[in-house]
């Protein structure tokens, strides 16, 4: 395949930036702009817009506590959908959109699962996604199972803000007695026995294998309290207020935040985060109040800036606008949206003043509007002043959007760089060549921006960011390649139940025009493709819901380079389409800081696993390395099967903008899962006063509602570009350690100890690691396999008798060929429980470490490995 960026000259592209790009800052102890977003398909409810104020301000007197004053909600944008009705007070959104939206308030999926939650793909202490409640949690009808919405939301707001994690483990619920903070919390272990629609409650049996409490067991907590720790355990008791600190958090827990935070407490990880470094305590008693405004989203107004310069001559540049621009304005701008477009050279014209789009004529005459020839000098900011006058005609410039599409060849960009930063208008950027001015990167950096690789993907990625994903054109296919003459350009594209409507085959050309064929999946050939010679693309439009099923397209052509786009839009709107969101974990790295490419696979809130996800990395000189993505839940990967496919990139030479495009394919492993819960607990029910009073049952997602595998579609998405700096000239020293082990599992058998756990690379997930060492006996045998392939290793203990009662702490390490180590893995524990042994059996007293470096050292620093007498709880 050829580089995007040989034959799209593409050297920089500023544009929107995608989920996750939070507009939130912290002004003098208070959080600003923070966005709360309801979703378009929940029914109109005043109440829930006076309830979300309540509850901010419920949450800001608790966060303020709970920081030591340090933090509270300073001014909250709430966005309320366009098909709610309109009032006075409702203002237009500026850079506020649903994709940069930090808490959604969305409709239960499925109905009932009013589950609160953090997306969280990232490491420890670095920023979450986004938040989601549902409205039952915001009217107060959750409050049994989960505490009052202001402490859900600040226990939500740690996670996304701090990158904190749960201090519980539902897999584990009970490790000595339950994980939580701190000894204190106090409450009783019951099961709950439902049949015949009628409960009754028993006391807990444990597993005669293992000792612990069965699963059925449930952790009943008392309600009146007196401790005031952990928001991260159970923020639902009314007495607890605080993080859990170093003083009372318990290392030994088996839950995520030890497990991803290198067994620091939640308070310990805020004190290292910036917020806590830039600020001091405030003295007040209470904090200010929470100012909020309420912004309703409207009609898409978006104006196309296009430079026909004389510089946009070289290399075709000016057709590759057309193309871009053409299929934009076919395919990818929404019914009803209000579309304008100016060209510009030394002066800027206005070819069309803003037009509503209903119909496929109006699309049309616009197209006509595209410039033809290019000629004259560069003046960007005529071109962006012209673009405000055209929008002011008829609205405001506030929350607009500009396609500014230049070779940015203009060195008095920055004399509107102030009128840019007052009009409230998004600007997209996309920049053309090697001449390109830097100061168009501060102008993007005067918006909400992002940078992709491909000219037609950058604007096939420009969809609305109205939160009506089943509106949105969606890109199944985007291929380019360089044929010889007579060669064969051959392709498949799924089009699965999700998607369908509207869907469009592009295909464009650098010399002459190819053959042309796309067949659908009962064999039906379509050739009457839309062909335009002057931009050498043609195009197809599927009538009504394309047939879903592998759909196959076929270009032969003289010696040229080609390129087929395919997208398409929701089948139902009422059912949400498959959506691939990719994105780097930092826009911009020093050497030798980690670099990560993530995948977000998704229909709705639903994840979706066991799809064949390959991340393609291209560099400024066109160089395009290719990663697969995994969801294992190791190396880079957060969570296993929580449909974000992640990968740590270290095949990088030098400085410079590198740029990020995903595919994802399903096939017979796929299928939809359930929600990776990293949120507040669910409280089972309470003891009042002696009385046991349960709560109905946890929501649970059934196995229809995630359905079977073989869940088959394509899809691409482009996931931004990211700056690296600092890389070492000639070849890049080997500095990078073994990822860390975060899934290391324990057992014991008889006499023996199995070890389970997923391979660590020689650089963090990529490679092998040269080995690892047990600390009680020689292991120079055991060779690492790859990375992400599944270690096993049974072993039995040499001069340690196991014993009834037994329990073992584990943790390990992985060195590379460099003597580099990995951080240290999370504490696995394996028990043996014997029930016929009678009572008083001597509990041997053992310490046992599996550890990856130099043989006799303990690599658990400054962490105590506790031997358990037998589990009482």
């Amino acid at each position: 395949m050829v580089s995007f960026k040989t034959f799209l000259l593409t050297l920089v592209l500023y544009m929107l930036q995608g989920a996750g790009t939070s507009l939130i800052k912290l002004n003098n102890n208070g959080y600003e702009d923070v966005v709360i977003a309801i979703n378009p398909d929940l029914p109109e409810d005043e109440n829930l817009i006076q309830e979300i104020q309540n509850i901010v301000t419920e949450a800001s007197t608790y966060l303020y506590q709970a920081t030591e004053k340090r933090f509270y909600f300073k001014g909250v944008s709430i966005l309320i959908p366009k098909t709610w009705k309109t009032k006075p007070d409702y203002q237009k959104p500026k850079l506020e959109i649903y994709d940069n939206a930090d808490i959604f308030i969305e409709v239960p999926n499925p109905p009932g699962y009013n589950v609160p939650r953090t997306d969280q793909i990232r490491e420890c202490g670095k920023m979450g996604e986004r938040i989601h409640l549902t409205p039952d949690i915001i009217l107060n009808k959750m409050v049994k199972e989960y505490g009052p919405p202001g402490k859900i939301l600040v226990h939500e707001w740690a996670h996304l803000r701090w990158g904190v994690f749960e201090e519980y483990n539902e897999e584990e619920p009970f490790y000595k007695k339950s994980t939580l903070c701190s000894d204190a919390i106090t409450g009783t272990n019951k099961v709950n026995v439902c049949s015949g629609g009628s409960c009754s409650i028993r006391s807990c049996r444990t597993d005669p294998n293992t000792g612990k409490f069965q699963k059925e067991c449930l952790f009943i907590p008392d309600r009146g309290q007196t401790e005031k720790a952990s928001i991260m355990f159970m923020q639902s008791i009314d007495s607890v207020v605080e993080f859990c600190r170093k003083e009372n958090h318990n290392k030994d827990a088996p839950n995520a935040q030890n497990r991803k935070c290198n067994l620091r407490s939640t308070w310990e990880v805020i004190q290292d985060s910036e917020d806590y470094k830039t600020s001091t305590p405030m003295t007040a008693a209470q904090p200010p109040k929470p100012s909020f405004s309420l912004k309703q989203i409207g009609e898409r107004i978006l104006c196309l800036v296009l430079d026909k310069s004389g510089s946009m001559a070289s290399g075709d540049r000016l057709n590759r606008l057309k193309q871009a621009s053409k299929l934009f304005l076919l395919q990818i701008i929404e019914k009803g949206s209000w579309v304008g477009m100016i060209t510009f050279d030394s002066a800027a014209t206005i070819q069309s003043d803003l037009v509503q789009i209903e119909t496929d004529d109006q699309r049309n005459t616009l197209i006509t509007k595209l410039p033809g020839i290019a000629s004259g000098g560069t003046s960007i900011c005529s071109g962006l002043r012209a673009a405000f006058t055209a929008i002011r005609k008829k609205f405001s410039t506030d929350g607009a959007e500009i396609v500014l599409l230049t070779d940015g060849e203009d060195s008095t960009i920055r004399t509107c760089f102030e009128e840019v930063r007052q009009s409230g208008a998004i600007i997209h950027t996309v920049a053309l060549g090697p001449s390109a001015d830097r100061a168009l990167e501060e102008l993007s950096k005067l918006t909400d921006n992002a940078q992709n690789n491909g000219l037609i993907d950058a604007f096939s990625a420009l969809s609305s960011g109205n939160g009506m994903i089943t509106q949105r054109s969606i890109q199944l296919e985007s291929k380019g390649a360089t044929l010889k003459d007579g060669e064969w350009m051959n392709g498949t594209v799924i089009i699965d139940n999700t998607i369908g409507n509207d869907t469009l085959f592009l295909v464009t050309w650098t010399a002459n025009q190819p053959q042309i064929s796309v067949s659908d999946p009962s064999g039906k050939i379509y050739s009457n493709f839309s062909v335009d010679t002057n931009s050498k693309m043609a195009y197809l439009q599927i009538p009504d819901t394309a047939k879903d099923g592998i759909w196959t397209y076929s270009l032969k052509s003289s010696a040229q380079t080609l390129t087929m786009t395919v997208t398409s839009r929701a089948a139902n709107p009422s059912v949400p389409p498959i959506t691939v969101d990719a994105k780097m974990n930092e826009n911009n790295s020093s050497f030798p800081s980690p670099v990560i490419a993530y995948a977000e696979v998704r229909q709705g809130s639903l994840p979706i696993i066991g799809a064949n996800v390959t991340a393609l990395i291209e560099s400024a000189d066109g160089t395009t390395v290719t990663l697969d993505l995994l969801d294992n839940g190791a190396g880079a990967d957060a969570y296993k099967n929580d449909g974000v496919y992640s990968r740590y990139f270290t095949a990088y030479k030098t400085d410079g903008r590198y740029s990020l495009k995903v595919r994802a394919l399903g096939g017979t492993n796929t299928q939809k899962s359930r929600p990776q819960v990293n949120g507040a607990l669910y409280v089972p029910g309470w003891v009042e006063n002696g009385e046991i009073k349960m709560n109905p049952p946890k929501p649970e997602i059934s196995e229809d509602e995630i359905q079977g595998n073989n869940l088959s579609f394509s899809r691409t998405s482009l996931g931004g570009s990211f700056i690296l700096t600092n890389i070492p000239s000639g070849p890049i020293p080997d500095i990078f350690p073994p990822n860390q082990i975060i899934d290391l599992e324990a057992n014991i058998e008889d006499n023996h100890i199995n070890l389970t756990w997923t391979a660590p690379g020689d650089n963090y997930d990529e490679g092998q690691a040269q080995y690892y060492i047990i600390r009680m006996m020689n292991t120079s045998d055991f060779i690492p396999n790859d990375a992400n392939s599944k270690e096993v290793f049974m072993f039995e203990p040499v001069d340690l008798t196991i014993e009834n009662g037994t329990t073992v702490f584990f943790a390990i390490k992985a060195v590379d060929k460099a003597n580099l180590t990995s951080p240290i893995s999370n504490i696995a524990q394996a028990s043996l429980y014997v029930p016929e042994v009678p009572a008083g059996v001597s509990i041997s007293t053992i310490v046992l470490s599996v550890v990856g470096a130099v043989a006799g050292i303990c690599i658990i620093a400054g962490v105590t490995l506790c031997i358990l007498n037998k589990n009482k709880r």
